[in-house]
């Protein structure tokens, strides 16, 4: 989609390319951090929630010490995109999929109106702690990572981690536990610099070498489509260039690794812009920062890929780009439905409550599991 109100950037133009690329070398490898570590009591990251939920997922991710509120944040994205109204085959609904009879044993009356309602934002987020906090008291006397059991309990069910003394050797729920627990640090508030990405460079190489080439909204640089692009076909290009695979839409690729603040922003880093800066799923445009306050993008119909400031209206942040963040994303289908989890062998999730004792037992109701579309499928 179109890049609201951007400037033309027509100085930018102008601006001597091996400025740039001294910029993205100095940017990409110089040393400016270390990897986050997840606490159980970690904030939020600002943006990476929508607003109304914030508070819920910040109270109900503490109720446990095995959850937190960016596991419990990465958990109902990856469910549902964060849909109250998602609904699946398999007859799982709202935003934390739960089946109806497990919802009858831990669904909850967190906003107190006198009914559990599983359609109820409120009500599936505080069940979905309540559950996970079931859960990880059931693996408690299980050694190793107590967040990690819980997750492979809610994968393969508490007896598989039981009988294997800890996640199971199932490459689904291995899958699945690595997934949330890297979904887990897109939704954490940093507390130091963000960790450089060393593919940053040859994204950008990628961007630079496209320049001038005309927008096509859906356009993803096939030869079909005459080598153009829109805002995320270029992104998800650029990023294919160095081996990442970064989901289609720019509101999924908004959650591909940590959120780094304005002043800590590096070449590669991926600008967004949202019509409500309170809610990602509005988010309409990306760009691929180049440094000095430039990113090159495909604005709009009409434009070409070009060299764009991004201080402008609807800059609702960055990402720094990372291949595990990138494979943990969850995976859409034509729709904008979430059909599974990302990244190899990870497979699918079962709905809330679904019985998964063996991995034989549980695929067929993971890969029913289809859960609402967080956003709809249209290309941006």
């Amino acid at each position: 989609m179109v890049l609201r109100k951007a400037g033309t950037a027509a100085a930018a133009t102008g601006v001597v390319l091996a400025g740039f690329v001294g910029l993205v070398t100095f940017g990409t490898y110089a040393a400016s951090g270390t990897p986050q570590h997840q606490g159980s009591r970690a904030a939020l990251s600002a943006g990476t929630v929508p607003a109304a939920y914030q508070g819920l997922i910040q109270e109900w991710g503490s109720l446990c010490p095995e959850i937190s509120p960016p596991m419990l944040a990465a958990q109902l994205y990856q469910e549902s995109g964060f849909d109250p109204s998602a609904r699946s085959p398999a007859k799982a609904y709202g935003m934390a999929q739960f089946l109806e009879s497990t919802w009858a044993t831990y669904g909850v009356d967190a906003n107190k109106d006198g009914k559990k309602d599983i359609w109820d934002p409120a009500d599936a987020i505080a069940s979905a702690a309540t559950y996970d906090c079931a859960l990880a008291r059931e693996v408690s006397k299980v050694p190793g990572d107590g967040q990690a059991n819980l997750l492979a309990a809610y994968n393969a069910g508490p007896y598989a981690v039981i009988k294997y003394g800890g996640v199971p050797p199932y490459a689904e729920t291995q899958g699945y536990v690595r997934n949330i627990s890297t979904l887990a640090r897109s939704f954490t508030a940093p507390t130091a610099a963000v960790e450089v990405s060393q593919q940053a460079a040859g994204a950008i190489y990628f961007a630079q070498n496209v320049l001038g080439t005309p927008y096509l909204w859906g356009g993803e640089g096939l030869p079909s489509q005459g080598g153009r692009f829109d805002c995320s076909g270029l992104t998800q290009a650029a990023y294919a260039s160095v081996g990442i695979t970064l989901p289609r839409v720019a509101n999924d690729q908004w959650y591909a690794g940590p959120h780094p603040s304005r002043d800590q922003l590096r070449p590669g880093d991926l600008v967004f812009w949202a019509t409500d800066l309170n809610d990602p799923r509005s988010i309409h445009h990306v760009g691929i920062y180049v440094g000095g306050g430039y990113m090159i993008d495909a604005p709009h119909t009409g434009a070409v890929i070009r060299y764009d400031k991004i201080d402008t209206k609807e800059y609702i942040g960055a990402t720094r780009v990372t291949s595990d963040g990138a494979n943990a994303l969850p995976v859409r289908g034509a729709d904008g439905s979430i059909t599974g989890s990302g990244g190899p062998g990870a497979g699918g999730q079962a709905p809330a409550g679904t019985p998964a004792a063996t991995p034989a037992a549980s695929p067929p109701a993971r890969a029913a599991a289809a859960a609402g579309s967080g956003q709809t499928p249209a290309k941006t």
